[in-house]
C-alpha cells in the first residue's frame, strides 16, 4: 500500500497514524529522487528535510499557518504534499513549478524566496501582523545553519529576542550550504553536537521522550540542556539574544520532531528548535557528496553518476585567478559561500592563505575586499550577479567612493535557466553603471576573460568583469606571460558593415554574428566595455553608419543600450538606435536560449528588426516566418 498515492493535500496526511509517518517519509524521499533523476533539481537539500516536512504538515495547517522556508530549495517534499504532486515533474522546467517557494504559485508557499537569510525577518513581520489583528495562526521560519552566516538573519533574530513574540523557529543544521559552512557560529554549533547530553539523546532518544510527557517537563529538559551548553565563558548566542533554545535533536526522528514541535508551540515567547539533519539523507551517493548532488542534473537513479558539466566560465575564472595568484602574492579571492559554484576549488587548495570564504554574507565579502585593498593587496570578489545585489551598499560606500582596487568577478550574468526570477543576473549593469569610479566589462571568450582580469588588477580601481552561466571553450594559453594587456574601454570590430552595426557582448554576440553572416551591410562590434564606452568608435560610426542595434541579455533600462542612447543624445549624433533586451518584466525560470527569443533579443528578433529597417535577406526571412 502506498500512502503517498492517496495524499493530494495536507489534510490527507493528517488521516495517517503517527506510526505510518516514517513509511510516508520514505515514499516521499523516493519520489524526490525519481523527480530529480528525470530533470534534475535540488536533490540533497530536499532529501535532508523530508521528516521535518512531514512533521510540519502533520501538526500544522499550511493554508493558514505560515511555513517560511529560508532559500526554499529544500521544499520539493512540501510541494508534493500541498496539491502539486501531479505537476512535480515540471519543476524548474519552462512553464512548470518554480524550484523555490513562490507565493504566487500556491497559498501554501508563505514567501517567495531564492536568496538566503530572509526567513526570520519575514516571519517576524508576519507574527507582528498576526498579533496586531488578534489572530492565532502559527508562523514558523525554517532556516539552515549556512543561512545564519548572513547578517540579516542574525539581525532579525536579535529583533525577535527584543519583541519576544510567540513563535517557533527551526534551525535545520546539516553543516552545509552549497559548499561547506564556515565561520565561528558553525564551529559553535558543532561543539553543541558533541556535548554529553546530545550523545546520550542520540542513543536513547525514544526512552528520553517517554519520560517527558508534560510541557513543564519540557521546560525542565531545556534548562538541563542549557546547563550542559552554558558556562561563564561560553554563552549560548540564542539565549543571549533573548530566544529560548531547545536542542539539538535528531531531525530525522519523526517521534522526536512531533513531540518537540507540538509542545514548543504552547510556550510563550520565541523558541528556537535546533535539529540535526543529513543533507542527501536516504540516498547514499548524495549523503557521501552533498556538494555535487546539491543541484543535480538528470541521472539514472539505479546507477547514479554525477554527469560531467564540461568546461564552464566558472572553471575558466578559477584557472585564471589561480595563475594570477601564482605570480603575485598580493592577489586574493573572496567568496560568499560559492567555492564550487565560482570554480574556486583548485584555487582554494593552491592558495589557502589568500582564499577567504565569508559564508552567505555578500556584504561582508565586499567590505573585506575593501579592507584588503586599503592595505595594498589586490582582492578579487567572486560573486554571482544576483548575489552582488545583496552587497550593493558596500560596493558604493566601501569601494567606489574611495576608488579602491577591488575586482568583482561577476558570475551568472544574464538569464540563468532553472533557478528563475530570484537568480536572473539582469540588473548589475544598471546599478553598477551609476557608480563613480566603477567600470564594467564582459569578455567574449576565456582568453579575453584572462586578459581582462590581468588588466584590471594592473590598472586598479573598482572593476566588474561579468560572464554568463554555461560552457566556454578553454583558453588557448594558460601561461600568464602570453596574456595580452587590453586597452581598457576599447571595443572590437568583428565584422565590418556599411549602414548598420550590431553592438553586442556576452551571450548575444554569437547571435549578432549568426545574423550578420547573410547581411553584407551589417557589421558586428564586440561592445565588451559597457563603462567606459568606446567613445572614439561611436564617433567614427556616426560618420560611417546610419543605425546601431544594441543587443543585451540584461534589462533594457540602464544597460548597454541606455549607455549608447545617452552618448548619442549628449553628443547630438545622427545615428538611429534600436535597443533589444529585457523589457520591464519579471523573467521566470526557463530555457535561456528560448527566453532570449521570446523576450525579443534572439537571432530571429534581430532579423525582424533588420527586416523592419529594409534589408533584403531579412525581408525574405520575415516574409517566410509570417
Amino acid at each position: 500500500m502506498s500512502y503517498l498515492a492517496n495524499i493530494n493535500w495536507p489534510q490527507d496526511l493528517k488521516a495517517l497514524t503517527k506510526e505510518e509517518l516514517p513509511t510516508l517519509a520514505e515514499e516521499l524521499r523516493s519520489e524526490i529522487i525519481r523527480v530529480c533523476s528525470i530533470g534534475g533539481g535540488h536533490l540533497a537539500s530536499s532529501l535532508g528535510a523530508v521528516e521535518l516536512t512531514v512533521a510540519l504538515h502533520y501538526l500544522f495547517d499550511s493554508s493558514k499557518d505560515r511555513f517560511v522556508w529560508d532559500v526554499g530549495h529544500q521544499t520539493y517534499g512540501h510541494k508534493i504534499l500541498t496539491g502539486r504532486k501531479d505537476r512535480i515533474e515540471s519543476i524548474r522546467k519552462p512553464g512548470g513549478l518554480a524550484g523555490f517557494t513562490t507565493s504566487s504559485e500556491s497559498e501554501h508557499d508563505a514567501l517567495t524566496v531564492g536568496h538566503a537569510s530572509t526567513s526570520i525577518a519575514a516571519a517576524l513581520g508576519m507574527v507582528l501582523a498576526r498579533d496586531a489583528r488578534r489572530e492565532s495562526y502559527e508562523v514558523i521560519p525554517i532556516i539552515g545553519d549556512g543561512s545564519l552566516t548572513g547578517g540579516m538573519a542574525l539581525a532579525a533574530l536579535n529583533q525577535v529576542g527584543q519583541v519576544k513574540p510567540r513563535m517557533t523557529l527551526i534551525l535545520n543544521d546539516n553543516e552545509m550550504s552549497i559548499s561547506e559552512n564556515v565561520g565561528g557560529l558553525k564551529n559553535y554549533l558543532r561543539s553543541m553536537q558533541v556535548q554529553p547530553w546530545f550523545q546520550r539523546a542520540e542513543k536513547s532518544g525514544k526512552q528520553a521522550l517517554s519520560n517527558f510527557k508534560m510541557i513543564s517537563e519540557l521546560g525542565s529538559r531545556a534548562k538541563h540542556a542549557a546547563r550542559h551548553f552554558l558556562d561563564p565563558v561560553s554563552l549560548n548566542p540564542f539565549h543571549a539574544m533573548g530566544v529560548r533554545y531547545v536542542g539539538p535533536i535528531d531531525g530525522h526522528d519523526l517521534e522526536q520532531l512531533l513531540y518537540y514541535l507540538d509542545h514548543i508551540r504552547q510556550l510563550e515567547g520565541p523558541t528556537l528548535l535546533h535539529i540535526i539533519t543529513k543533507k542527501g539523507k536516504g540516498y547514499e551517493i548524495a549523503e557521501a557528496d552533498p556538494i555535487v548532488w546539491h543541484g543535480a542534473s538528470k541521472f539514472n537513479p539505479q546507477a547514479p553518476v554525477a554527469p560531467s558539466k564540461g568546461y564552464s566560465w566558472s572553471d575558466a575564472f578559477g584557472e585564471a585567478a589561480t595563475s594570477l595568484a601564482d605570480k603575485d602574492d598580493r592577489v586574493w579571492v573572496i567568496t560568499p559561500a560559492m567555492r564550487i559554484g565560482s570554480g574556486l576549488d583548485d584555487y582554494s587548495k593552491a592558495h589557502p592563505d589568500r582564499y577567504i570564504d565569508v559564508g552567505i554574507a555578500e556584504d561582508v565579502a565586499v567590505t573585506v575586499g575593501a579592507g584588503l585593498a586599503l592595505q595594498g593587496e589586490k582582492p578579487i570578489v567572486a560573486i554571482y550577479s544576483t548575489f552582488l545585489q545583496r552587497g550593493f551598499d558596500q560596493v558604493i560606500h566601501d569601494v567606489c567612493l574611495e576608488n579602491l582596487d577591488v575586482v568583482f568577478a561577476v558570475d551568472r550574468a544574464g538569464l540563468v535557466g532553472g533557478d528563475g526570477a530570484t537568480h536572473q543576473g539582469i540588473f548589475d549593469l544598471s546599478y553598477l553603471r551609476a557608480l563613480p569610479n566603477m567600470s564594467i566589462a564582459m569578455p567574449k571568450d576565456a582568453d579575453e576573460m584572462q586578459s581582462m582580469l590581468k588588466t584590471a588588477l594592473e590598472m586598479g580601481g573598482p572593476k566588474a568583469i561579468r560572464w554568463p552561466r554555461g560552457s566556454v571553450k578553454q583558453a588557448a594559453s594558460l601561461e600568464l606571460s602570453d596574456w595580452p594587456t587590453l586597452d581598457w574601454g576599447s571595443w572590437e570590430t568583428l565584422k565590418e558593415g556599411k549602414e548598420v552595426y550590431i553592438l553586442a557582448f556576452g551571450a548575444t554576440l554569437n547571435y549578432a554574428l549568426e545574423v550578420a553572416k547573410t547581411e553584407a551591410d551589417v557589421g558586428v562590434i564586440n561592445a565588451r566595455f559597457v563603462k567606459p564606452l568606446d567613445e572614439k568608435m561611436l564617433l567614427d560610426l556616426d560618420s560611417s553608419a546610419k543605425t546601431l542595434i544594441t543587443v543585451e541579455d540584461h534589462t533594457i533600462m540602464g544597460g548597454l543600450g541606455s549607455a549608447v542612447a545617452e552618448f548619442i543624445a549628449d553628443h547630438q549624433l545622427n545615428l538611429n538606435l534600436k535597443r533589444l533586451g529585457i523589457q520591464d518584466v519579471v523573467v521566470p525560470h526557463g530555457d535561456p536560449a528560448s527566453q532570449h527569443e521570446d523576450l525579443g533579443y534572439g537571432p530571429e528578433a534581430i532579423r525582424k528588426v533588420l527586416a523592419e529597417l529594409g534589408y533584403s535577406s531579412a525581408r525574405v526571412f520575415a516574409q517566410a516566418s509570417d
